[in-house]
Formats: C-alpha cells, structure tokens, sequence
C-alpha cells in the first residue's frame, strides 16, 4: 500500500508540472514568440555579420550596420510612398461629402458598391460614441502602439545578443549531451539556422519584388491607390497562402470602387505576377529552402492561426521548417550534414 500511494503521488506530482509549465508556456507564448522572431532575425544577419568580421569590423559594429540598413530602407520607403500616398489620399477625398446632408444626399443618388459604402459610413455616424469614449479609445491605441514599440525593441535586442551568444549556447548544450551525439546536434542546429536565415531574406527580396512590380502593374491599369495597394499587397507576401489571397481582393474590391473592367484589370495583374513569382522568380530565389509541401504549409497556417491568433501565422513557415528538420534528423534518421545548404545573397561554409 505504501509503495502504491508512493507511486501515485509521483505520478500525480508529474501530471501537475507538466500541466503548470504548459499553462506557463501558454500565458508566455506572445514573449516566446518574439524571442523566436528575434532568433529568426539572427540567422538571418549572421552570414553579413560574419562576412563583415572577415573584413575586420567587429561584430557589434557589424550589427549596427544591419540595423542602420534595415532603418534606412524603412525611410527610403516612407520618403517613396507617403507623399504619394498623400497626393491619392488627398484626390480620393475631393468627392468625399464633407457634412451629414452631402452624406445624405449622396446615399440617396449613388448606386452600386459607392452606394453600399455611404450607407455604411451613415449607420457608422449613428452609432459614434460619446467623447469620454473616444478618449479612452485613444489612450488604449497610444498603449497599444507603445506595446508594439517595445515588442520591437526587444526582438532587434534578442537578434543581437543572440548573434554574439549563439556559439557558447551551442558549446552549453554539446556540453550536456553525450559525444557521439554531438557531430548530429551541431549538424542539425546549423541546419535549422541557414534555413531560418535563407527563408527571412528571401521573404524580404519578394516583398520588395512584388510590391514594385504590383504597384507599376495596378498604376498602369488605372487602380487607385495603386502604390499604397500595391505595398500592402507585397507586405502580405509575409502570410503565408493566406497573404496573396487577400492582396487579391483588396485589389479588387478597390477597382470595383471605379467600375468593373478596372475590377478584372487588377486581378489580372495580381494573377500575372503570381504565377511569375510561382513559377520564375521562387524557384530561382528561394528554391527549396524550407524543404515544406504547400499543403503542410496551408494546414500549418491554419492550425496555427486557429490555435494562436493571426499574429503567430507569421511564424507558422519558420516553426514548421524547424519541426520537420528535426523529424528527418530525428524519426527519418537523415544526416544533416548530406542535406543541401540553402544559400540566398550569402554563401556560407558549414563549420567543421
């Protein structure tokens, strides 16, 4: 009986952890999350700032200058788009009734999406809260953007504590496991980084790619908000399966706004440059990087969408690249040192 009630209450001591650290894990998974996004950046920036150090710039610096890179192109970007942006903005509002009775007058003789769209607007001005409300509102987006900051912040500072530390981690963990599994550990680990890595750089050149070549395409069949349309259609790149589908409709439900020709125009131009970057520019760019079926990344999406919220779906891809690495080197008995070396803008020798 002792030995029985021994046992219980061991199991029962171990069921209670386990389900302690999971709900711990739960309540952490959004500061989880971004120290995954930091390591991502990581692998990304590791191969500049080690041919950097080649050169003789210290890693710190070396980072910096990454950073000066990414900050710099986020203001190119700005100085590109927003005073276009204005000018459209600007352009679109002339037509705009200014006081409830243009509102009003205008519902009465529009037709069509413009007529649903001033009817909407209307039910919107019936239902504005009091003053009190819309500036706790306001405090709660000033809070919000501040979060967002700072969530900010604290991925850039995880990147670069990481690119310096990885290495002694990696000597940690080697020192913990037994010797002959430590040529796999290492191996796999490197693996997974230039995969990470290779993936978010080419994320970043498609994004470029298809915002420019959207944007020219929708300003070249008369789309309004054509450069803010297309900017936000290559950002969406960043979604996996879901991201493309919803550029598209944006497309279009904003040509529907002039007429229906301008409507079919835009979905060609999106459905064009699908296609090229499906067929052309992927396989020339990323190849196989991720080594993912586009139906495991679709169920992926999903579960993980579902699961967590429509923020983590920016992790599915990367989580996903890692878990099925791990189970080729784990369950498939593949030696990660036969795998390719996925490579994108820096070639990278594995370490012996």
């Amino acid at each position: 009986m002792a030995k029985t009630a021994k046992t219980a209450f061991v199991a029962t001591l171990v069921v209670l952890t386990v389900v302690v650290i999971a709900l711990a894990l739960w309540k952490l998974k959004i500061v989880i999350a971004l120290v995954f996004f930091g390591l991502i950046i990581a692998a990304a920036m590791r191969p500049g700032v080690d041919r950097l150090a080649e050169w003789r710039i210290p890693r710190p610096a070396g980072v910096l200058l990454h950073y000066a890179a990414i900050a710099g192109a986020v203001a190119l970007l700005l100085w590109l788009v927003v005073p276009q942006a204005t000018d459209q903005v600007s352009q679109a509002l002339n037509g705009v009734p200014t006081t409830r009775q243009e509102l009003n007058r205008q519902a009465r003789h529009s037709t069509g999406i413009k007529h649903e769209l001033l009817v909407g607007v209307q039910k919107r001005l019936k239902k504005l809260p009091a003053a009190g409300s819309v500036f706790h509102g306001a405090v709660a987006i000033g809070l919000k953007t501040f979060e967002v900051l700072v969530g900010i912040l604290f991925v850039f500072a995880v990147a670069a504590y990481w690119i310096f530390e990885r290495d002694r981690a990696i000597r940690l963990v080697l020192s913990l496991t037994p010797s002959r599994h430590r040529p796999v550990i290492r191996d796999t680990w490197d693996l997974i980084d230039l995969k990470l890595g290779a993936f978010v750089r080419g994320q970043l050149l498609l994004v470029a790619l298809v915002s420019t070549a959207l944007s020219l395409g929708f300003w070249a069949v008369g789309l309004p908000f054509w450069l803010l349309i297309g900017v936000v259609a290559g950002i969406l790149e960043l979604v996996p399966v879901i991201g493309p589908i919803a550029a598209g409709a944006l497309a279009i439900a904003v040509g529907l706004t002039v007429s229906w020709h301008v409507a079919l125009a835009a979905g060609i131009v999106v459905l064009v440059v699908r296609l090229l970057e499906d067929y052309v520019v992927i396989p020339r760019v990323m190849g196989h990087v991720t080594g993912l079926s586009p139906l495991l990344v679709l169920v992926g999406v999903t579960v993980v969408g579902l699961l967590f919220g429509a923020f983590f779906v920016l992790l599915a891809t990367p989580l996903l690249a890692v878990l099925v690495t791990l189970v080729d080197v784990i369950v498939r008995d593949k030696d990660p040192a036969e795998e390719d070396v996925p490579t994108l803008l820096f070639a990278k020798e594995r370490e012996a």
